[in-house]
């Protein structure tokens, strides 16, 4: 047997639809429909994907972190192409982006690591998330402009 892919990462939020709903604003995941009546039990997760489909987040209701921590975890770290990189980091200001502090993101620090592009933040409930890109030159192609 060999693994084809990470299903999703499970999460605990005080509130499931209010941290799907940031999710979206933030990442543009959505709720996957077909699980949503798991949701229907208070112990039951709500589940989010991206565009794809192959990456899910399984929203728990529990209480959040008083603190950004990694909860077990280091990050989730979200693949994307190089073009919603660019306009990932040009849109921060319309995004409810956090850093460590729990302080609104004004701007952002984009970590280039020559082989890929990142940028770190936290999401409202201090979990510790990346989004990431291998398109390398396409990024420092709209970086220059």
């Amino acid at each position: 047997m060999r693994v084809h892919s990470i299903d999703h990462v499970e999460l605990f939020v005080p509130d499931r639809y209010q941290a799907a709903a940031w999710y979206r604003s933030a990442l543009g995941m959505e709720i996957v429909h077909s699980f949503e009546a798991w949701a229907t039990d208070p112990r039951g997760p709500l589940m989010i994907a991206t565009a794809d489909g192959a990456g899910k987040l399984a929203l728990f209701e529990g209480p959040a972190s008083d603190t950004p921590a990694t909860h077990g975890y280091r990050r989730v770290a979200f693949g994307v192409s190089g073009d919603d990189f660019l306009r990932f980091i040009q849109e921060i200001a319309a995004r409810d982006l956090r850093n460590i502090d729990g302080a609104a993101l004004n701007s952002i620090e984009v970590v280039d690591h020559e082989l890929s592009y990142s940028v770190y933040f936290y999401d409202p409930w201090g979990h510790a998330l990346e989004v990431t890109t291998y398109d390398v030159s396409l990024v420092q192609a709209g970086r220059a402009e």
